[in-house]
């Protein structure tokens, strides 16, 4: 689908112009669209940051571009949520990003990463977070070879997640669903991660994001939830040992256990509290042969002690 899409626009660029140069690239700031290179003549579109642009040729100071404007966030493999019109124009030259821009790779990553920081500000730029997931997206696409490509590929993803995963915790039913029964985060853009990084820290950070698509909203859903997320962390940990996340992994993991105990306990259950205390004990020694980080070295050994003591880790008795 991307391919076709790409070949259209340069279809389009060489009936626009005959010496096109068809070069891909972005914007680096938001860009007005005008019919002729005179910013008194008529505007066409606004191109945002991170959106599509096709260089068609260049006159001093301007481009002539043929920009993807996107109305709704779209996934990289998979673009049939997307909603997107293609306008031609000329634009200033300034903040135009091409794929032959000298440290075009580093400049779009910076300008991500600023797009990111206002994004997590009360008052920062409307639209900021779609601008960053853009730029960051834009970066593994228009320079495949960069080594910021899989860090920014990964970016992408994980703000696509955040923005999907807050919406689906702000839905009435959320917290009432399984795992099973709700409709999961679409996992197109972290299964693309995977694929093209195979084995890498982006690799493992993008296996861990997904297990948040076998989590309970609710651990009294379903009786068996902290059970089966326990599991699945210790999937996790036991495929990933040497993922920057494997320690919050296993610490994870040994706490639902724990948190069990107390569930067994509530639910009059008391044979399968042995099971889940021996669970969680092994989880934690996991963790503290580890000896990650002091943080996670002290937050295992608080739930070693707690698990011991018999104090428990979830319920009204632990409040």
């Amino acid at each position: 689908m991307r391919g076709l899409r790409l070949l259209v626009l340069c279809m389009l660029a060489a009936m626009l112009s005959p010496a096109a140069v068809a070069e891909r690239g972005t914007f680096v700031r938001a860009a007005t669209i005008y019919i002729q290179p005179d910013s008194t003549s008529p505007k066409v579109a606004t191109v945002q940051r991170g959106q599509e642009a096709v260089l068609l040729e260049r006159t001093p100071g301007w481009v002539r571009v043929v920009a993807t404007l996107e109305d709704a966030p779209y996934t990289a493999e998979d673009e049939t949520r997307r909603e997107a019109r293609s306008v031609a124009g000329w634009a200033q030259e300034m903040g135009y990003i091409g794929e032959s821009t000298v440290n075009g790779d580093q400049i779009l990553f910076g300008e991500a990463v600023d797009s990111e920081d206002q994004a997590s500000r009360s008052y920062g730029r409307k639209g900021a977070a779609g601008d960053a997931r853009r730029l960051y997206y834009r970066i593994y696409e228009l320079f495949p070879k960069s080594p910021l490509a899989g860090e920014a590929l990964y970016r992408a993803a994980d703000i696509q997640w955040q923005i999907e995963h807050a919406e689906l915790e702000s839905r009435a039913l959320y917290k009432t669903l399984t795992p099973d029964q709700r409709q999961p985060i679409n996992e197109d853009f972290m299964r693309l991660v995977r694929k093209k990084f195979p084995g890498s820290r982006w690799d493992e950070l993008a296996a861990y994001t997904m297990l948040d698509n076998k989590l309970c909203g609710d651990w009294t859903v379903a009786k068996n939830c902290p059970e089966r997320e326990a599991e699945a962390y210790e999937k996790y940990a036991a495929e990933h040992p040497n993922s920057p996340k494997a320690a919050e992994a296993l610490y994870n993991a040994a706490y639902r256990w724990a948190a069990a105990i107390a569930i067994y306990k509530g639910e009059g259950k008391p044979n399968k509290v042995p099971e889940a205390q021996k669970r969680a004990l092994a989880g934690v020694q996991k963790l503290l042969e580890k000896n990650a980080t002091p943080e996670w070295n002290a937050k295992a050994q608080r739930l070693l002690y707690m698990v011991q003591n018999n104090v428990p880790v979830y319920g009204t008795m632990a409040e």
